[in-house]
């Protein structure tokens, strides 16, 4: 028993396109431009997809980076902002406590109405 490919074979081809006035040789060149065209375009498609997916897998290697630096500003940022930092602050610049608080007292008004002229 003999095996069938699955492709017509060329003598079947060829008197179906002589019917309809089409050389064959001009039916082969245009196939292999063809094929060529797609190999080409193919090419291109897998360049393009390689980078792309570089980019990507860069852009999360970022994203990975810039999200634990966040995470340490955070901390670092909690850390400046603590009350035992505070206290230090307050004791290192020589400040001093209040004993007594006077304030001003203002017997004219704050807003005056000016004429105008």
């Amino acid at each position: 028993m003999k095996a069938q490919a699955l492709t017509a074979p060329i003598f079947i081809i060829h008197p179906l396109l002589l019917k309809k006035g089409i050389n064959l040789k001009v039916f082969l060149i245009t196939t292999f431009i063809l094929m060529l065209l797609s190999l080409v375009i193919y090419i291109f498609q897998v360049n393009f997809l390689t980078r792309e997916v570089y980019l990507i897998g860069n852009y999360e290697k970022q994203i990975v980076q810039l999200t634990q630096e966040n995470e340490n500003l955070a901390i670092g940022f909690s850390k400046a902002n603590s009350l035992t930092n505070l206290d230090y602050y307050l004791q290192n610049e020589k400040f001093e406590k209040v004993s007594q608080v006077k304030y001003i007292q203002i017997y004219k008004p704050v807003a005056q109405k000016t004429s105008s002229r």
